[in-house]
């Protein structure tokens, strides 16, 4: 599906950041755009930034799953610094673990915003008819006894005629006699 960015361009707040940009929409079936100014308010200007396919797979059902439980369900902007003044952007997605891949490395600003109610009933059709809720298996523990055998005691860098742990009974009969 189709999903336009809108962008908010407003002035930054240091001298070392001319402005800063915040996605605060999503428009599902929006057209192909290429920053087209949609309102402008001041020094604030939203912008129709890019069209972007949403592309869902059934192999994340369930990060999709965990996306919708979350209060409001949300989208996933991924941008990158543009080669002028402007972010790239460069990815959209309902996976809020993908998000959080992107989110990780540092080089990508990476934005949440709400999803409209439409796209939220698609989503939600989509995991619903590709979503397996794994059983939980309880592991079983091996019937083979490892503590019987000890392959080395103390610390194999000082030499030792006898076991370390040992308790100290004849030192402790010498010394009382």
């Amino acid at each position: 599906m189709p999903l336009g960015i809108v962008i908010r361009r407003r002035p930054g707040v240091t001298r070392w950041q001319r402005w800063s940009w915040k996605v605060v929409a999503v428009l599902p079936g929006a057209a192909a755009a290429d920053w087209a100014l949609l309102r402008e308010e001041g020094e604030s200007c939203e912008f129709h930034a890019a069209t972007l396919p949403l592309e869902l797979h059934r192999a994340d059902a369930e990060a999709y799953m965990q996306g919708l439980s979350a209060n409001p369900p949300s989208v996933y902007v991924v941008m990158r610094p543009g080669s002028d003044s402007r972010p790239e952007v460069t990815l959209v997605t309902a996976s809020p673990y993908e998000a959080q891949d992107y989110a990780d490395t540092g080089e990508e600003q990476v934005e949440k915003v709400t999803m409209p109610l439409g796209l939220v009933a698609w989503v939600r059709d989509f995991t619903l008819a590709h979503f397996k809720a794994e059983e939980f298996k309880k592991r079983r523990r091996d019937r083979q006894r490892v503590d019987l055998e000890e392959d080395g005691v103390g610390d194999a860098r000082i030499p030792q005629l006898t076991d370390v742990y040992r308790a100290p009974v004849k030192a402790r009969k010498e010394r009382l006699q």
